[in-house]
């Protein structure tokens, strides 16, 4: 099952590209909600090339690694990677009102699609809310 979660940034297609795949900025964004943060990010943004961002609870009660191989890449309009057994796509497009950004993933069996869903929407959000933040 695939799930997918979209948004449209009020920014240039270039920034948005860089701020999302740009490890100093992914710590400023990339959590679900404000007790989570992530606190370590690499990209090696290639076909072929890893990536990871260690996510945690600010608490300190938890945590894990989001990794991956970029598995395809198309400057400014595509993002494929593999995560685990699972795969994604990210597409940016330039729209009326800025980018739409749209991330398509394969579901996971722990958590509901709905859980899936919302998590990933709010993370997307968060960037949206930090890039628009920047203008």
């Amino acid at each position: 099952m695939n799930i997918t979660v979209e948004t449209i940034i009020a920014a240039p297609i270039a920034k948005v590209w860089t701020l999302y795949n740009a490890p100093e900025h992914i710590k400023n964004w990339n959590a679900a909600s404000d007790d989570w943060h992530t606190t370590a990010s690499t990209v090696d943004l290639r076909e072929g090339g890893q990536f990871s961002s260690r996510m945690e609870a600010k608490d300190g009660s938890m945590g894990f690694d989001f990794a991956g191989t970029f598995t395809k890449i198309v400057e400014h309009k595509l993002i494929e990677y593999t995560f685990g057994d699972r795969k994604a796509t990210i597409q940016f497009a330039d729209s009326e009102d800025g980018v739409k950004l749209d991330i398509t993933f394969e579901a996971e069996t722990t958590y509901s699609p709905e859980q899936q869903q919302q998590g990933w929407q709010a993370i997307l959000n968060n960037f949206k809310r930090y890039v628009e933040s920047l203008n």
